[in-house]
């Protein structure tokens, strides 16, 4: 018996001692157990564009738990970022993400190599020479933009349909911030998406040369209504052009299509879909990566372009929500599943190509034939596409 009990001991003595073992070879390289983690906003937490990065913060607490400390810091304006940065930074954060476009982030990291900076891509990092610490990161948001297109022109098809319009009047506005490529980009696809299902349909654009300006947005949106505009979107930041095509719905049918927050309760008689980046899979990898000790490009499922990472449908980077079946014209969902299906192949190839001629804005002498089609995103996260197309996209000065 005595025999037995000393077996028993050595085994559990045995079993222990293992598990130190093992334990201490995951400290030594270099797992950690709790990680202080940072998030910089450009503006707070009630506009669509912050509101949808905040998502992955709560879905890094989801996760971790108490292993996380989260530090947040909001209305850090890209002139403003120094001092949030560095708060962050002396505060012990051991990576911080950021949806501002300050080139002071990149400048700052080689003063902090210990901690990881990621920030959404703000220009073509394609021929970029970045600090190891250094990582920017941005969903295709164009794949979303074109399937929301498509619901668009499921719409627009049964007002034409109804006899509400008639084809030369399919119209549609859009609301844009700045005229960058991400904007050009994203409102070219969504144009492309509605033509793929109308395609006498052409497109006013309002530029009001701010990212978030309630009462700028809402004039414009108003404006292009105004113009016979029959659907809205927008790449803007607050629920402005929402509201305008919900109090427009009073005198005649006007619909909305969102981007990164759903409207659907500020409008919920225009509303029609949404489109958004999904941060999560990036930023909740760049976390496992931390305490991983590995590179985040090694853990992070995308499409890889050095330091800078891009994804769409097929790793879940960018999501549809919220389709208001009372408003959507039959058969939208089914149109939307079959579009998104072809994006999950890595089928890509189809949406910025056709019988267009695409000129620079800032170089008329620089045009782009789409015949044989534009691939977005082919060498970095941040679009690229940055062409006006000839005689069906109108600039409202």
């Amino acid at each position: 018996m005595k025999r037995i009990y000393i077996a028993c001991v050595l085994t559990c003595l045995a079993i222990l001692a293992a598990f130190l073992y093992l334990f201490r070879l995951m400290n030594l390289s270099g797992q950690r157990e709790h990680l202080t983690v940072g998030f910089i906003y450009d503006n707070d937490e009630s506009t669509p564009y912050t509101y949808n990065f905040s998502l992955a913060k709560d879905a890094v607490e989801k996760k971790y738990g108490d292993r996380v400390d989260i530090i947040t810091r909001s209305n850090a304006l890209d002139d403003e970022m120094e001092e949030p940065l560095k708060e962050l930074a002396d505060g012990g954060c051991d990576i911080i993400f950021l949806n501002g476009y300050s080139d002071l982030v990149m400048k700052l990291a080689p003063e902090y190599p210990d901690i990881q900076f990621c920030q959404t891509s703000y220009m073509d990092m394609s021929d970029k020479t970045v600090p190891d610490n250094y990582h920017t990161f941005k969903g295709e948001a164009y794949q979303g933009r074109y399937v929301s297109g498509i619901a668009a022109g499921m719409k627009i098809e049964q007002m034409i349909s109804e006899e509400v319009i008639t084809k030369d009047q399919a119209l549609v506005g859009f609301v844009a911030a700045f005229p960058t490529s991400e904007v050009i980009s994203g409102y070219t696809a969504f144009l492309l998406g509605v033509r793929s299902v109308v395609p006498t349909a052409n497109m006013h654009v309002i530029y009001t040369h701010t990212w978030s300006g309630y009462a700028q947005e809402k004039s414009a949106a108003q404006k292009l209504i105004d113009e016979g505009c029959v659907i809205i979107s927008q790449h803007t930041d607050t629920i402005g052009p929402a509201i305008a095509c919900e109090e427009a719905n009073d005198d005649r049918q006007v619909y909305f299509v969102g981007y990164n927050q759903s409207m659907s309760e500020v409008a919920p008689g225009a509303s029609l879909v949404t489109s958004r980046i999904c941060w999560d899979p990036y930023v909740v990898a760049a976390v496992d990566a931390v305490m991983a000790n590995k590179e985040i490009e090694s853990v992070v499922a995308g499409n890889i372009h050095g330091h800078d990472v891009s994804a769409g449908f097929m790793n879940g980077w960018i999501e549809m929500e919220d389709l208001n079946v009372q408003v959507a014209a039959f058969g939208t969902q089914r149109a939307m599943d079959l579009a998104i299906e072809k994006f999950k192949r890595q089928d890509i190839d189809f949406v910025f190509k056709g019988d267009y001629t695409g000129v620079d804005p800032d170089d008329p002498s620089d045009t782009c034939d789409l015949k044989y089609g534009y691939v977005e995103n082919r060498h970095t996260s941040y679009p690229t596409f940055h062409y006006i197309l000839k005689d069906i996209i109108t600039i409202d000065e």
